[in-house]
């Protein structure tokens, strides 16, 4: 039976959500890759565990995750959680729904009431829970109306199946929009899961952090290393086991002689401040104060250690800062 580390709290950064009460870990497990059918059981459930007893109390799922069979990691994360029952108070879970998981329309790509209704319900079982703590529309759908979506969600937070709302992938305009109808209804709506990294600032210029800050909504990021390109393994080249090596990823072209140079570059930065590209990656993210939390993925426990890291060197030099903006 698993025990946690006594000490587990000792170093890790909890961060208020927005405006909400709820504090979440500077860093977070995602469960996005390596956690689904066809991963090694053994080596998720370590992962899970490594990760609790650094203090990451987060963990982020979503209906479609576990490719090539949708639902897989929420039902691999369910059996870990099984060994892991009496922490359940001490963790924050969050799955999401919006992308395509079943066969025909009510399954499909959509916010639609039936849909995030069915497929919240469907999550729940796989994990065995009562109620998630944050509950995702996935992504923003031009095909349903926001209201509905809105409505869905809140209908949703008064069945007692979540207990927090957030939308991710909707941009600053959408953010807004959405925001507005929560507020009429009252929705404890608190955070935004955007991608968001030194090589992706999409949210800088669109004005979504900016939004973020001045209306207390907090953002959950992902893919903070863009996908791996921002740890030490495409430093000599692209291994044959690694993301681009597998074709496992649709921006593996930008890896080219240019990219190469800017994050040999970035590495050097990192070296100095005494960390590993990935850490100081992880750790520019959270300079923003937008950021509440960053969202990591992991094939391995040696991973979630290095990175969970970062928080020992949350601060940056101007000359730190400049440097790093010229390269990016």
């Amino acid at each position: 039976m698993y025990i946690a580390n006594e000490k587990r709290y000792d170093k890790m950064i909890y961060r208020r959500c927005g405006k909400s009460g709820l504090k979440l870990p500077a860093v977070s497990l995602g469960l996005w890759k390596n956690f689904g059918h066809n991963g090694c059981f053994a080596n998720m459930e370590e992962m899970v565990h490594t990760a609790f007893n650094l203090g990451i109390t987060h963990f982020d799922l979503a209906n479609n995750y576990g490719n090539p069979y949708n639902g897989s990691a929420e039902e691999n994360f369910g059996r870990i959680l099984a060994d892991m029952r009496q922490y359940r108070d001490e963790m924050c879970i969050s799955t999401k729904a919006g992308y395509e998981m079943w066969a025909g329309p009510y399954g499909d790509r959509n916010g639609s009431r039936k849909y995030l209704t069915a497929s919240l319900d469907q999550s729940l079982k796989r994990m065995g829970l009562e109620y998630v703590d944050i509950f995702y529309h996935h992504v923003f759908d031009p095909n349903t109306p926001l209201e509905e979506t809105a409505l869905a969600l809140n209908y949703i937070i008064r069945r007692g199946k979540a207990l927090y709302v957030g939308i991710s992938n909707y941009n600053s305009e959408q953010t807004a929009e959405i925001s507005a109808i929560f507020r009429e209804l009252h929705t404890p709506f608190i955070v935004n899961q955007p991608s968001y990294s030194m090589l992706n600032r999409w949210i800088e210029d669109d004005g979504l952090d900016e939004y973020a800050r001045e209306h207390g909504i907090g953002l959950a990021v992902f893919s903070p290393l863009y996908q791996g390109f921002l740890t030490n393994r495409y430093l000599e080249g692209v291994p044959k086991d690694s993301r681009v090596g597998k074709g496992d990823t649709w921006i593996g072209e930008q890896l080219d002689d240019q990219m190469n140079k800017r994050l040999n570059a970035l590495n050097k930065i990192a070296e100095r401040r005494g960390q590993t590209l990935s850490q100081m990656a992880l750790s520019w993210v959270l300079h923003n104060s937008a950021v509440t939390t960053v969202l990591i993925g992991a094939s391995r426990p040696s991973q979630i250690i290095e990175n969970a890291a970062c928080i020992e060197k949350l601060d940056f030099t101007a000359e730190e800062l400049d440097e790093i903006k010229a390269l990016i």
